[in-house]
């Protein structure tokens, strides 16, 4: 692993690991080779430099005689600690003047305040985990869903990490075979059998191919899915996002164009977050106001991952019906086509030549269950749950589209018979990219980047 190390790593960093504002509570850490020492010149009680790893003390930090807070200190001695560091974690009572003096003393005493994921980084350097798993820890705080925490909980037990470093270690193996031709170069030997290698360089395709299409899940999973419920005015869209939330977020009324603005909430269905989108209703008006609405949704219409197209099954004939779904599909979107007012009802069969329809009564709340699972099969929830290896970081998306592109290019060479030196450069290349994901190769920019989204204190 190439990484760059400043002067900085020899720092004691500190910082608020609680949310800031007022609580019960609040826990201030140090990491580093002074952590302890720093820690035990302000703190009164046991001799922390005398006590042994994971081990919790009741003392009371100090501002020379001046009592600040009686806290408990939890000492981790390195390399036993999420740093590999030596570690200090001391709680304290929650109040904003609390803190702000015990970080005072300890700055004081040679702690640097920590930057954004330094915490974190320092764990990659020191070998705890690789880069994947690191990225991993902010994607599990920022976990809002139960399958958004699972995707991020198996990344950071290595699910994920461990593919790639397998299908790195098969190609290093054929690397090392064409390397060694180079230097036999004058003899014409071939070490590396080039049906074999052929093989195994499709073999990792399918592999790679298969995480790249996981992507869109991954996405999904991480962010939520973004659900626009489009339709005519009086559809009964306000009715149905009211019945999704199970609650009368939307104003629900019988004269037409009564939605102006797009109105947006998240529901979480079996794991998932869906952000619905209720919108101004489509048609042709006059009035500048609904106008500028109906703008906002077509808008609204080309961003969504999914789309409900909500219809009165009472207004709305088969042959208007297919009219609006060719024109649907040119957004290029999945689509769920609604039927609404079944409790009024209507032959569903008229519309069988759209395709499959879901039949609800938004009013009477009938059929939503349906529509959920369907909202569910659409973005393919359970790709998830059968235990694959899902991709939901797009630096690792991007360092796998280049994988493959490279791959391609030995593959492109082997069809034109070229030298093993150009081969062995497009086998870097791959090696290189899958490297780049778990950290096996790296830089400091990238590092930067990576760390500074994290919060301060993790």
């Amino acid at each position: 692993m190439s990484v760059f190390r400043d002067f900085a790593a020899q720092d004691t960093i500190l910082a608020l690991a609680t949310a800031s504002g007022v609580g019960a509570i609040a826990v201030l850490r140090l990491s580093g080779k002074e952590a302890i020492s720093i820690c035990n010149q302000v703190f009164k009680g046991k001799d922390l430099t005398q006590v042994e790893s994971h081990t919790a003390h009741f003392g009371t930090i100090r501002d020379g005689e001046k009592i600040i807070d009686e806290v408990l200190v939890t000492v981790f001695i390195a390399p036993k600690s999420f740093t590999k560091e030596n570690v200090i974690e001391i709680s304290c009572h929650g109040s904003p003047y609390i803190i702000k003096e015990i970080m005072r003393v300890l700055l004081s005493n040679g702690a640097r305040l920590a930057k954004a994921g330094e915490f974190t980084k320092r764990a990659f350097l020191n070998g705890q985990f690789d880069l994947a798993q690191a990225e991993a820890v902010a994607d599990l705080i920022a976990a809002d869903s139960e399958i958004s925490h699972k995707a991020a909980l198996n990344q950071m037990r290595g699910g994920f990490s461990q593919e790639i470093k397998n299908l790195r270690q098969e190609l290093i193996h054929f690397a090392s075979l064409i390397e060694l031709e180079l230097d036999f170069s004058e003899e014409d030997v071939e070490f590396a059998n080039r049906d074999d290698l052929r093989a195994l360089i499709e073999k990792l395709k399918l592999a790679i191919n298969k995480l790249i299409s996981s992507f869109d899940l991954g996405n999904v999973i991480k962010n939520g899915v973004p659900t626009v419920i489009a339709g005519k005015p009086n559809a009964g869209k306000s009715t149905l996002l009211n019945a999704l939330l199970n609650e009368d977020r939307a104003m629900v009324s019988d004269i037409a164009g009564t939605t102006r603005d797009v109105i947006e909430d998240e529901i979480n269905i079996e794991g998932i977050s869906f952000r619905f989108i209720d919108t101004a209703g489509l048609r042709n008006t006059e009035d500048k106001l609904e106008a500028m609405g109906i703008e906002r949704t077509r808008q609204k219409m080309k961003e969504a991952s999914l789309i409900i197209y909500l219809f009165d099954a009472l207004e709305v004939d088969s042959d208007q019906l297919s009219v609006i779904s060719l024109e649907l599909k040119e957004l290029g979107i999945p689509i769920i086509y609604v039927a609404n007012k079944i409790d009024k009802g209507f032959d569903l069969t008229a519309f069988e030549s759209v395709g499959d329809i879901v039949a609800i009564s938004a009013a009477q709340k009938t059929g939503i269950e349906t529509l959920k699972t369907k909202l569910l099969e659409a973005v393919n929830a359970d790709g998830f749950k059968t235990g694959n290896t899902i991709v939901t970081n797009v630096r690792h998306y991007d360092a796998l589209l280049q994988t493959r592109n490279s791959l391609e290019a030995v593959l492109t060479g082997m069809d034109n018979q070229v030298t093993g030196d150009f081969l062995a450069m497009d086998i870097r290349q791959s090696l290189h990219y899958l490297g780049e994901i778990v950290g096996e190769i790296t830089h400091e920019d990238l590092l930067d980047n990576i760390f500074s989204k994290f919060c301060i204190g993790k």
